[in-house]
């Protein structure tokens, strides 16, 4: 039987805009003089979801909401969410950093978090002191601590600078030791918030390495939050969907990042994306739209109709070999197909690239779309991408042509 580490019930986190604190004076007084009486804290029944996209009408948000779950011994969980989900707000009150307006939170074992660039340092004091102070916050000896320091110092790849005040490190250095401290020192939990986005692509990997090693190895249990979804698919196990404060699903990692991707994500129900004209820009992406061959656009398509993509470009460079890269992705952002075209026009042009049907399976797909003189230098990259999306499966396999750089290349029609 699995060992629950961590249980939650009902827990709900209330702000008041604009003040640090439960409130005014006036608001506690009324708070004990209810509470003195036996009766229910007033401001419980008031406050709205923390929609970030809306005004509102109450002083009072709910960052959290009747959350409800457990966590066993060995899991590795991804917490994930839109911004403004109450994910961040969860992590601090399962390391004890704030308390919960109502419900009980229940954990057993020590727990390590890294929440914010120098969580827990202390500014003035060396690298060496604060791996020192940081052991000692989580009970350990100093025998305990020496016997680590070696190896966490190694791993952050900080040593020349260990016995240097934490305060004159940047931001990526911080966080390396930060995360090395946290990793190795003997925690039964380790809550590790998007803090790792400030390292660098090497040190991420390691990051996520090490902490594969912790769950899977040693039988810790991992919080994990980041935007980064393949990263949350590759080390999770388990998922958490936040939306305005309230736990939506709760579950295996596939499942919850299918429901996030379907239900939540970004440019959800979005058939089409327009790009801001940037003057000082040679070429650009000016938009993208998905529609049917009739010309009516479409939000999800089933896998054996034709998919349209209709891109809108401006180009002022024909003499330079200006080529448009056309990709795949998969819900993860991996690329799956790609497919590339050599721009001979200037000023703004359409281009339509036909995928014929029964190409590919039913499943959640982003379109990405770069600008780039081969092998000189990118001129256009857009970061927020279309997604697409594939219903009633036709069959079970891709029909893909010949592959590029271990790349498949989409068997695409191209037009204007």
């Amino acid at each position: 039987m699995s060992k629950v580490v961590i249980k939650s019930e009902n827990i709900s986190k209330q702000y008041r805009l604009g003040l640090v604190g439960t409130g005014t004076v006036k608001d506690d007084m009324k708070r004990w003089w209810h509470n003195l009486r036996g009766k229910e804290d007033p401001f419980l029944k008031i406050g709205e979801a923390n929609d970030r996209s809306s005004k509102g009408e109450s002083d009072y948000v709910w960052s959290l909401r009747d959350i409800n779950f457990e966590i066993n011994q060995g899991d590795s969980v991804g917490i994930i969410g839109r911004n403004g989900a109450g994910k961040s707000t969860l992590l601090k009150i399962l390391s004890q950093v704030t308390q919960p307006t109502t419900g009980k939170i229940y954990t057993k074992g020590r727990i390590a978090s890294l929440l914010e660039v120098g969580t827990g340092f202390h500014p003035e004091m060396t690298g060496r002191e604060n791996i020192y102070l940081n052991g000692a916050i989580l009970g350990m000896r100093k025998h305990e601590i020496k016997r680590k320091f070696d190896e966490i110092v190694a791993f952050s790849g900080v040593e020349r600078y260990i016995d240097t005040p934490v305060k004159r490190y940047s931001s990526g250095m911080y966080v390396r030791l930060a995360f090395a401290v946290a990793a190795h020192l003997e925690s039964e939990i380790l809550i590790v918030d998007e803090v790792l986005a400030v390292g660098d692509a090497e040190f991420q990997k390691k990051c996520l390495g090490k902490m594969n090693d912790v769950s899977k190895g040693e039988g810790r249990t991992i919080l994990f939050v980041s935007h980064n979804l393949d990263a949350v698919k590759k080390l999770c196990n388990k998922g958490l969907l936040l939306h305005h404060g309230q736990l939506i699903h709760d579950g295996n990692i596939d499942t919850t990042l299918d429901s996030y991707l379907l239900n939540y994500s970004s440019n959800e129900k979005q058939s089409e994306l327009n790009f801001h004209e940037d003057e000082t820009k040679e070429a650009q992406i000016l938009s993208v739209a998905l529609k049917d061959k009739e010309g009516k656009n479409v939000i999800e398509f089933y896998s054996n109709q034709e998919i349209c993509v209709h891109i809108t470009l401006k180009n002022t460079l024909l003499s330079k070999g200006v080529r448009l890269n056309f990709s795949l992705l998969d819900k993860f952002e991996n690329v799956i197909f790609i497919n590339r075209k050599d721009l001979d026009f200037t000023g703004i042009s359409e281009w339509l690239v036909q995928i014929p049907s029964d190409t590919i399976i039913a499943n959640q797909y982003k379109i990405g779309l770069a600008l780039d003189i081969p092998k000189v230098k990118v001129l256009d990259y857009p970061t927020e991408k279309i997604n697409l999306s594939i219903v009633n499966i036709a069959q079970d396999e891709f029909k893909y042509g010949d592959t590029e750089n271990g790349v498949f290349k989409m068997p695409v029609i191209w037009s204007k």
